[in-house]
């Protein structure tokens, strides 16, 4: 008589084979969903609502964000927070729980920056809200694509 066994595996776990192309998956649609939400509202609020959107750092004269800064910045935060959910995920067993805290605090740390550098009060407000979708994007997604120990 032959007998087998048959072990379940959490999903998610380290043990679950199928899930690490879920997560590049997950994780690849992040990135650029980020930066597509972000320049959703800079259409909105640029061509659509006639924001001037400039900013001026303290030294430097001001300047127009283009869509194409918009983009950059939307694909260079969460390819940023993937990058360090990798290592945490490899070096500690709460590397979710860590990674999210962290992304938390970044997200909202970065909002005071377009107070401060933006031109006018709907520059402001326009800058603010982009780093709040990447925020919105990027924080459920690489958090709920993060490996789970068993």
């Amino acid at each position: 008589m032959i007998t087998t066994s048959r072990t379940t595996v959490p999903p998610g776990s380290l043990n679950d084979s199928g899930s690490a192309p879920r997560r590049r998956r997950r994780r690849l649609v992040a990135v650029p969903a980020s930066a597509a939400a972000a320049l959703a509202v800079w259409v909105v609020a640029v061509p659509v609502l006639g924001v001037e959107l400039t900013v001026a750092a303290a030294d430097a004269a001001p300047w127009t964000v283009s869509p194409v800064s918009v983009a950059l910045a939307g694909l260079a935060a969460p390819l940023a927070g993937w990058g360090l959910l990798a290592l945490l995920e490899r070096v500690t067993a709460r590397g979710r729980t860590i990674w999210t805290v962290v992304a938390i605090a970044v997200a909202v740390l970065s909002l005071p920056g377009p107070f401060a550098q933006a031109t006018t009060t709907a520059a402001a407000v326009t800058l603010a809200a982009m780093h709040a979708v990447v925020a919105a994007v990027v924080i459920p997604a690489m958090a709920g694509s993060a490996r789970t120990r068993p």
